[in-house]
C-alpha cells in the first residue's frame, strides 16, 4: 500500500507556510516534513497531557485518545473532521477524540479568529456548544481562508448562542493567547502542518496520524494499539 498520498496534505501544508513558522517559533531547522519524510520517533513527541480542560468527544479515561491539532480553514481539516466522527462513532467509547487549535496564519489568515470563535462558543455553550460551533464552521466555509468573517455570529445564531454575548466576546481578542499557546503546543508535539494528530494509549505508547488520513488508515492504526 502506497501510504505517501495519504501524507500529502502535511507535506503541502509545510511547504506552503512552515518555512517561515519554523524561523518564528525557534525551530530553525531544515528539516521540515516532506511526504518521505514524516516518520517520527514517537517516545519524542512532547504533548501537552490530556485533562478535563480539553475540547473531547467521549471520556478521558477512553481505551485510546486522538489528540488532533488542526486549523478551521485547511481543507484537508475539514476532510479529516468527518474521518474522525466516523472513527468516534465505530469504536462507540474505545476511541476519544480531542480537538486543539493549530492555525498556520501564513496559509490562512481567517484560522485564527476563527479558532477564537470556537472557544467564544465554548465559553457560550460549554463543550456541546464548541463542537457545535466547529462543526458548522467546518459545513459553512469552503476552506482556504474563504470563510467571510461576518458569518462568525451567524453560525453563532444557528446553533443557539446568543449572537450579542459572542460578538463581546470575539471582539474581546480574549482567547488570543490561548490559541497562541495551542499553535506553540502543537509544535512542540511535532506538527509540522495540519491536520496533524497523535493516538495515544493508556499505557503511554503514540502513534501519529499524518495528514489527512483516510478511515482505513486511521483502523489500522488504532486496531494495531487496542490489541
Amino acid at each position: 500500500m502506497d501510504t505517501n498520498k495519504y501524507l500529502i496534505p502535511l507535506a503541502v501544508i509545510v511547504a506552503g507556510g512552515l518555512i517561515a513558522g519554523a524561523i518564528y517559533f525557534g525551530g530553525g531547522s531544515d528539516n521540515l516534513a516532506t511526504s518521505n519524510t514524516v516518520k517520527q520517533n514517537t517516545e519524542q513527541i512532547d504533548i501537552v497531557p490530556v485533562t478535563n480542560k480539553d475540547h473531547i468527544i467521549g471520556s478521558i479515561n477512553a481505551d485510546l485518545v486522538v489528540v488532533e491539532y488542526s486549523d478551521t480553514e485547511c481543507p484537508f481539516c475539514k476532510v479529516f473532521h468527518n474521518t474522525m466522527k466516523e472513527v468516534v462513532s465505530t469504536y462507540n467509547g474505545q476511541v476519544a477524540w480531542v480537538y486543539r487549535h493549530f492555525p498556520i496564519a501564513q496559509l490562512h489568515s481567517k484560522a485564527t479568529k476563527e479558532a477564537e470563535a470556537t472557544e467564544c462558543a465554548f465559553e457560550l455553550g460549554g463543550n456541546q456548544g464548541f463542537w457545535n460551533y466547529l462543526d458548522k464552521i467546518f459545513e459553512t466555509t469552503n476552506s482556504n481562508n474563504s470563510l467571510d468573517p461576518n458569518q462568525l455570529p451567524i453560525i453563532a445564531t444557528n446553533v443557539g448562542l446568543d449572537k450579542s454575548a459572542f460578538n463581546t466576546c470575539l471582539s474581546s481578542g480574549k482567547y488570543n493567547a490561548f490559541i497562541t499557546k495551542s499553535v506553540e503546543d502543537a509544535v512542540k508535539a511535532g506538527a509540522r502542518g495540519t491536520p496533524y494528530s497523535v493516538i495515544i494509549a493508556k499505557n503511554g505508547e503514540k502513534v501519529v496520524i499524518n495528514g489527512a488520513e483516510p478511515f482505513e488508515s486511521v483502523k489500522l492504526k488504532i486496531d494495531s494499539l487496542l490489541k
